[in-house]
């Protein structure tokens, strides 16, 4: 059974995601504040499966919870926002959020969100993946660079994975929406392009840029690789 973790100062709304989520078979955990989710988070033994974070909350607000724990958590993170403005939307992904839903949200939209972020944790590839000096494993989810870990969120290594298996292809935005996010792209949707922007910086720093991906505006990004020709955009 997997363990969610909600951490939002609105009680009544986490009582009937508690029980909305609990129905649906997880095992459903909440706090109210940025301080009592990263101590949860510090505890092994009640850490969850998936954080679902609100950016407004007293003391530590979302955001700066956010950027705590990616400095030593992978977990997936799905993010809430009664403002929804798309900068705030950017912001969290920026700081590492899987994911984003305005308030308010149907609880059967989050529902599939979660269970889109779940699966991305179960390994479908369980051979490591070599590609010049990059090495990615799917079944631990981790990827290498030499002899050095890039330290990446759950969506970060999806999308990395889905480009290195087209390595030199354009893969389009739509496709990685999917098959990295677990969900169809929306209509002015910039997910993809923060987490890659996040991540063109990681592999930058790793590789000395002997490694990058490039965005093909107007239709996806590629991963480059020295020595593996790129095919026509």
């Amino acid at each position: 059974m997997n363990r969610i973790l909600i951490a939002d100062d609105d009680r009544e709304l986490c009582r009937l995601l508690k029980d909305y989520l609990g129905r649906e078979g997880f095992d459903v955990d909440t706090v109210h504040d940025g301080q009592s989710a990263l101590a949860r988070l510090a505890d092994p033994a009640r850490r969850p499966d998936l954080l679902i974070l609100d950016v407004m909350m007293p003391g530590r607000d979302g955001l700066q919870t956010l950027a705590e724990l990616r400095a030593r958590h992978a977990l997936p993170v799905i993010m809430l926002s009664a403002r929804g403005e798309p900068v705030d939307r950017v912001v969290g992904l920026e700081l590492g959020a899987d994911d984003y839903l305005a308030k308010p949200c149907l609880p059967r939209e989050l529902l599939a969100r979660i269970r889109a972020r779940l699966r991305q944790a179960v390994p479908s590839v369980p051979a490591a993946l070599q590609i010049g000096l990059m090495r990615l494993q799917p079944a631990e989810r981790r990827g290498f660079y030499a002899d050095t870990e890039l330290e990446l969120t759950g969506a970060e290594f999806s999308l990395l994975l889905a480009l290195a298996q087209r390595v030199g292809q354009v893969v389009d935005k739509a496709v990685l929406t999917r098959e990295a996010l677990g969900r169809e792209i929306e209509r002015f949707d910039r997910s993809v392009d923060v987490h890659l922007s996040r991540l063109r910086r990681k592999l930058g720093d790793a590789s000395e840029q002997q490694i990058r991906i490039e965005a093909i505006r107007g239709v996806g990004y590629q991963l480059v690789v020295p020595g593996i020709e790129e095919r026509a955009k």
